[in-house]
């Protein structure tokens, strides 16, 4: 059954307590944009293989590239030529805090990304650029949203280690010049955001990293066979030859066979110079990557097949390794190394509940002439919900999620009372009443009252942490809900707001 969101739950304490008005003025309201899910990371046919027993056969034409010479001379010198002239113009929403939307030179012309935000630390750092599985070339929040364990295809567990992390839209997304090339432009997209990336005076040119999921994966394999400036390459999910996936989907003369030489990695395992490191669940695509361990010869090419999983269930348990294998990269040279059994290791692990991005809020001139800044996750909203009688903020996901950050509800209230000791007043009558465990902390050094109890509301109960801020006679009430089911899953996701609760 569906869990519903908590409905506010008055205090009775409060309910005599004078409104407090304020102008307020909120920063980072969006308008939730289509979820890339639907488009990038859809678990349809369109991403399956064809079943083990018709896995493909490349030996119909064993040295078909061989003519081309290298992949990048081929690559370089094939003019594709598309019956269907696809692109779109969706809008691209502001990333949240430690992001940036920038723009990055092409072939093509500009190109938009997401980039994480300069450290401020004066270092150079590790980025991975981290391609979304999906023919779409486009980005949208899709890396903000919640990471299910079963199906998380997002790449957030970089960013959320510390490696810095590039999201680019390619040719023909979201309003962006030239034309879906189904695998062909976008390789050449993926060499322009690692120039780019590679510009930024906080991020290390030398260590440059590359991953991809599904599709994603697949331009990641082409890349490499490519180009070599990678550190190293991760795929989930790679296909080997494309002619048996997806033509629907394909943009280009499929009339004309070097169309699909170009754009199957098959044909170009041996000019990987790069260490690529190719995962697959059983009983996803995993007979493309046998076909490919079976093809290749070259030892810098790592083939895992992970056993009790499919085609999206490898990326939660085992992108956080490499973001571990990343961050202690440090050499001269790449020295990442993969077992078999510290994949199956990882697939072992228990789920866990990352927090969210997020993104920063302000209340303008709140109480005497001074601004109440906090931030929330990335994804949630805020509706004033204010009355008369009562000054009121709700804060929700615009996502309807099964999880903790997307069933947690905030309601921030502010009042103006002249009562030197009502905090204590506040928690003696919670202690008594309503059976809540409380104590007297301080956020960036105001007093203030923190609370634990449970509340009802139709049936359903819910955790209930109750924090009460007070600055001069002005006490700003945060009211934190999720449904008992969660246990403490949402504490950590709480405790991340209060610590940024301050008075400007």
């Amino acid at each position: 059954m569906k869990i519903q969101k908590a409905k506010k739950l008055l205090l009775p304490l409060l309910t005599a307590l004078a409104l407090f008005t304020a102008s307020c003025s909120m920063t980072g309201d969006k308008d939730p944009a289509e979820d890339l899910s639907k488009s990038a990371a859809e678990k349809d046919s369109q991403e399956q293989s064809q079943p083990e027993s018709e896995e493909s056969d490349s030996s119909s034409s064993p040295d078909a590239a061989n003519q081309y010479g290298s992949f990048a001379e081929a690559h370089d010198a094939f003019q594709t030529k598309l019956v269907r002239q696809d692109s779109d113009d969706d809008s691209i929403p502001e990333p949240p805090d430690n992001f940036e939307l920038i723009s990055y030179p092409s072939k093509v012309g500009d190109l938009s990304a997401y980039v994480s935000s300069d450290p401020g630390d004066g270092q150079k750092h590790p980025l991975i650029i981290w391609i979304v599985g999906g023919w779409g070339n486009g980005i949208d929040d899709f890396p903000w949203t919640y990471p299910q364990w079963d199906d998380d295809q997002t790449g957030s567990a970089f960013w959320q280690a510390g490696v810095l992390t590039m999201y680019p839209s390619f040719r023909g997304g979201c309003g962006n010049p030239g034309y879906y090339e189904a695998l062909f432009g976008e390789i050449d997209d993926i060499v322009s955001a690692y120039e780019y990336a590679a510009s930024l005076p906080y991020v290390d040119p030398e260590r440059i990293y590359l991953g991809g999921h599904s599709t994603g994966a697949t331009r990641a394999l082409l890349t490499a066979e490519y180009t070599d400036k990678f550190r190293a390459v991760f795929g989930f999910g790679a296909v080997d030859e494309i002619k048996y996936h997806n033509n629907s989907q394909f943009t280009f003369d499929t009339s004309i066979e070097e169309e699909f030489i170009m754009r199957s990695p098959i044909h170009w395992l041996d000019d990987v110079k790069t260490p690529t490191f190719l995962i697959e669940g059983s009983e996803g695509n995993s007979a493309n990557l046998k076909n490919i361990e079976k093809t290749s010869r070259n030892e810098n090419i790592h083939c895992y097949v992970v056993d009790g999983t499919d085609h999206w269930g490898v990326l939660a348990p085992i992108t956080p390794l490499l973001a571990q294998k990343i961050l202690a990269d440090t050499g001269a040279e790449s020295n990442i190394s993969i077992t078999q059994e510290e994949l199956e290791a990882a697939m072992k692990q228990e789920p866990t509940v990352p927090l969210p991005a997020m993104s920063e809020w302000i209340l303008e001139d709140l109480y005497e002439e001074k601004d109440l800044v906090f931030s929330l996750p990335y994804t949630w909203s805020v509706t004033n919900t204010s009355t008369e009688e009562e000054f009121q903020l709700d804060a929700y996901s615009v996502y309807e999620g099964e999880n903790v950050w997307d069933l947690a509800s905030l309601f921030i209230n502010v009042y103006i009372l002249d009562e030197s000791d009502y905090l204590q007043t506040l928690a003696d009558s919670l202690e008594s009443e309503e059976g809540f465990e409380t104590s007297m902390i301080t956020v960036n050094g105001m007093p203030a009252l923190d609370s634990y109890g449970m509340s009802s509301d139709n049936g359903s109960v819910y955790k209930n942490r109750y924090v009460v801020i007070q600055s001069g006679n002005a006490y700003i009430c945060f009211d934190f809900y999720i449904h008992e089911s969660f246990d403490n899953d949402a504490d950590e996701m709480f405790q991340s707001i209060v610590d940024t609760i301050r008075f400007e």
